[in-house]
């Protein structure tokens, strides 16, 4: 008999406007896993861990389809190998469907690695919930603002708690040590993610709110985005977002959107000012967009790392998305955008496959 399922993983925007790593909004823009498992198979596998992976969308053809190079199939692995499950079933066919950019600040990264505790759960039959899913993406990703916003869903804060020493050690280790390569010992068993260690919060959202995604055609490495930040903030700038942060949670949920009260509380000091030398035009973007000049729009910021630039609007989402192409096309960097709505519900898991 065969066992299929789907698994359904949103796309995610990190950073909203003065939520530098504390806000997420989880955007509906899928990555789709189609599982089948068929452990009467006797055909041969060449990966190691008995996985045939197949991919396409962003990415394909540069993506690694091995089990322990592939990041989806890595974290499932992880999960798996921390449960004492040493391997996938044998005929276990895995085809990735990904739609989401690559280095673009959507957060393609977070939602593989979602994708993969949720392929381990499955598999693995271990009846966890999305809590203790949240745990094991933590354990990898170790900021949970994106994680958080593609797991849950919908606009959410979130942060990790107060970790013993103990738990310091595993949950800020050598991710070497967590995830399986093919130098990893066959009877290695990684250590367990601690329980509970993200907390978060859903905030309302007037669905008549849309996200505009501009995105640049070319990526931002995360390591690149981390090490233009400074070491230390000045107290004036830190106010600054935690005023404007206080103020947008609230105001993105009115029945009738302010623009006013969530442009001006959109604003950042903590992270956009040092990532313009990373993104040519970014300055001007964020400043010369505004209520004024394009009605229908309510806020303008940095997706995650970048490139993208994410737009809040409620209506004159072309004309938006047109202009601000154009002053990328200035700067000769060409784009596309797309028009998302807030995935309220997160990433789901659907009996059935398309496989």
């Amino acid at each position: 008999m065969t066992r299929e399922f789907t698994i359904k993983v949103p796309a995610s925007s990190a950073n909203i406007g003065p939520g530098f790593d504390v806000l997420g909004i989880g955007l509906n823009l899928y990555l789709t896993l189609s599982v089948s498992v068929n452990e009467a198979s006797t055909a041969s596998t060449k990966d190691p861990y008995n996985a045939e992976l197949s991919y396409s969308g962003d990415g394909s053809g540069s993506v690694p389809l091995q089990s322990d190079l592939n990041l989806i199939t890595k974290t499932a692995l992880y999960v798996l190998h921390a449960n004492h499950v040493r391997a996938f079933p044998p005929g276990t066919r895995i085809h990735v469907n990904n739609p989401i950019p690559l280095g673009r600040g959507l957060g393609s990264s977070g939602s593989a690695i979602v994708a993969g505790v949720l392929l381990a759960n499955e598999i693995g039959s271990f009846g966890f919930d999305k809590n203790r899913c949240l745990d094991y993406c933590l354990m990898i990703e170790r900021h949970p603002d994106n994680i958080t916003a593609t797991m849950m869903g919908g606009f959410v804060g979130s942060f990790l708690r107060n970790l013993s020493p103990e738990e310091e050690t595993v949950v800020h280790g050598d991710l070497g040590r967590i995830l399986p390569s093919p130098n990893t010992s066959a009877d290695y068993v990684p250590p367990n993610a601690p329980l509970d260690l993200g907390t978060h919060v859903k905030y309302p959202w007037n669905p008549v709110i849309k996200c505009i995604a501009v995105i640049p055609q070319f990526e931002v490495k995360t390591e690149d985005s981390r090490s233009v930040l400074p070491s230390s903030y000045s107290k004036k700038d830190v106010i600054f977002n935690l005023q404007r942060l206080a103020v947008l949670t609230s105001a993105v949920g009115d029945l009738k959107p302010a623009p006013e009260v969530i442009y001006n509380s959109m604003q950042d000091s903590l992270h956009q000012p040092y990532r313009k030398v990373l993104i040519p035009g970014l300055t001007e973007i964020l400043s010369s967009f505004t209520p004024q000049t394009h009605d229908g729009l309510l806020g303008i910021c940095l997706s995650g790392a970048g490139p993208t630039i994410l737009c809040l609007a409620t209506k004159n989402f072309d004309a938006i998305a047109t202009d601000i192409i154009a002053q990328f096309k200035s700067h000769n960097v060409a784009c596309e955008w797309k028009l998302l709505e807030v995935a309220s519900e997160g990433a789901v898991v659907e009996q059935g496959s398309k496989l």
